[in-house]
């Protein structure tokens, strides 16, 4: 069920809502057949009985017939298109293949046997079943239905195209002198089959269902638009773009949302700014005391002090420009637009191909929506860095509808597991001797969650680094 709930609130609204119109439709319906079916099977027997009463009613004529009567009374009703039963006096019961019982064929039959009984009288030998119309025999020669002239039978017994069971009663009035009653039962129990759910319900639950989705869907499509506002304004200004206070609509909550939202963003850009200022004033003020310091350093005239001095001043130096070079390349303030990564990556390599240092497998399918500028440095430095500490870089591309992967494997003597996570802190360095400030991977690694992204380290078994930068192209 979770595989297959959507993703989006829109689609799961729909679906939730689907899923309970659906069972509430189907306990309704439920209830309501169960009240149907038991209303039809009341008037059902109500039918039955009056049928019943009906076949008592003819028996009591024929029984008060003289016997030579009978046959002549019998022949003139069926010539004047007879009556609501067939009726015909036989010698013997007819035998003929009877229907399989249902709970309404024995319901029916039930009934009508106790009023016969009970009008009759309980030692009355009769029979009762329900006979297909194909199978139905008439008189004792066993002639069919479709044997007989149609305005003798037909007219009580066929209801055509439904051919509905007939009910077959056979009553012994006398010696060897068996009474056959052959009827269908009232409209509108002529079939007397259980019947399903109405057409008409069936289209009363896909209107209804239909209307109620498609209302609910337009609603939740009108409350979910701020949101959708929302989630675009969040990924711009993850990516550090510049963005417009959000317009504060929808329900209540989602405009609590869209609230909170702008004073966060009114804190951060306020925090952003007195950042910068800060870092401008602390490189401002102290580019002129460490440059005051150096001309007196000049001055000394002991050579070893003055190495000391200029040794310190360096790495005061050395730490100044990497906090400011750290709050620089973290802190780019690019538009969002759709970045060529094919193009981005052929201008970073093109002055190694000549030489071999770098390669490069596959290629990005499309464009990736990102800060240029802030994506090539960050590709750059992992370049760079595979050059610095293993001499060789070999790029591979692996894209999908879902992300873009780099990797970037180089030739160099990895890192110990231990500080695998240790290298993207600023100013950490495996290698003391060489130069630099320690910040590329940190720098790299804060840009690919700028996009939302992420840069991992892994050790390869043949040797060497692979750095993996993984871009999501969804937000």
């Amino acid at each position: 069920m979770l595989r297959l709930m959507p993703r989006s609130l829109l689609g799961r609204m729909l679906f939730l809502t689907l899923l309970v119109v659906l069972l509430a439709q189907a306990l309704s319906s439920v209830i309501w057949v169960s009240q149907l079916r038991a209303s039809q099977m009341e008037g059902l027997l109500t039918s039955a009985r009056s049928l019943a009463q009906s076949m008592v009613a003819s028996v009591s004529y024929i029984r008060s017939l003289p016997i030579g009567y009978r046959p002549m009374v019998l022949d003139q009703l069926r010539s004047m298109g007879g009556t609501r039963f067939f009726v015909s006096l036989n010698d013997k019961p007819l035998e003929m293949r009877v229907l399989p019982e249902t709970p309404r064929k024995r319901a029916v039959l039930d009934e009508v046997e106790a009023v016969l009984r009970e009008r009759l009288g309980k030692q009355v030998d009769l029979s009762l079943h329900f006979v297909n119309p194909d199978d139905l025999r008439i008189f004792n020669s066993g002639l069919k239905l479709d044997e007989l002239p149609r305005s003798w039978a037909h007219y009580a017994l066929t209801l055509e195209p439904v051919n509905p069971p007939i009910l077959v009663t056979q009553i012994q009035i006398g010696p060897s002198e068996w009474l056959y009653l052959a009827s269908l039962m009232p409209e509108p129990y002529a079939t007397l089959e259980d019947q399903g759910l109405p057409t008409q319900q069936l289209w009363f639950i896909i209107l209804t269902s239909s209307f109620l989705l498609l209302f609910i869907g337009l609603l939740v499509h009108w409350q979910s638009r701020p949101l959708k506002r929302l989630a675009r304004a969040a990924r711009e200004m993850s990516l550090g773009a510049e963005v417009e206070p959000l317009q504060e609509a929808g329900g209540s909550e989602v405009a609590d949302v869209s609230r909170a939202f702008n004073s966060m963003r009114e804190r951060i850009s306020r925090y952003l700014s007195e950042r910068s200022q800060l870092f401008s004033a602390i490189s401002h003020d102290l580019r002129t005391p460490i440059t005051r310091l150096r001309l007196r350093v000049e001055l000394l005239e002991d050579e070893t002090l003055q190495a000391k001095f200029s040794r310190d001043l360096d790495e005061l130096e050395l730490l100044v420009k990497g906090a400011l070079q750290c709050v620089k390349d973290t802190d780019i303030h690019e538009n969002i637009e759709p970045v060529d990564l094919n193009h981005l990556l052929h201008g970073l390599i093109e002055p190694y191909l000549g030489s071999g240092q770098v390669t490069l497998e596959g290629e990005a399918s499309a464009s990736y929506p990102g800060k240029p500028l802030a994506l090539r440095r960050c590709i750059g430095n992992l370049v760079d860095n595979a050059l610095k500490y293993g001499e060789r870089a070999h790029l591979q591309i692996e894209d999908s509808d879902d992300a873009f992967v780099l990797h970037v494997d180089d030739e160099g003597p990895g890192v110990p597991e231990q500080k695998l996570e240790q290298v993207f802190e600023p100013h950490f360095r495996l290698a003391g001797h060489t130069q630099g400030y320690g910040l590329g991977l940190g720098i790299a690694r804060n840009l690919a969650h700028s996009h939302g992204g992420e840069l991992s380290l892994r050790n390869l078994r043949e040797g060497g680094l692979r750095v993996t930068l993984w871009l999501p192209r969804q937000a």
